[in-house]
């Protein structure tokens, strides 16, 4: 059960970090430059929080069956 409460957690700050992101993005003042790194890095961010989902699917279905 602490593993489903670390990997929840995870998510829940890889979403935060993702919007914190997009903030940044938000800014009319952000340079080209450090709109890309940043928009890679929300990119990461929501691309792993997307396994960590497509892995709490995955153990949900199997243990419903």
């Amino acid at each position: 059960m602490s593993e489903v409460k670390d990997e929840k957690l995870a998510f829940e700050d890889k979403i935060i970090k993702a919007k914190d992101l997009l903030e940044k993005l938000s800014n009319p003042e952000i340079t080209l430059s450090d709109s890309i790194d940043v928009y890679k890095s929300g990119m990461k961010e929501l691309e792993e929080a997307q396994k960590l989902l497509d892995e709490a699917k995955l153990i949900f279905t199997t243990e419903n069956k």
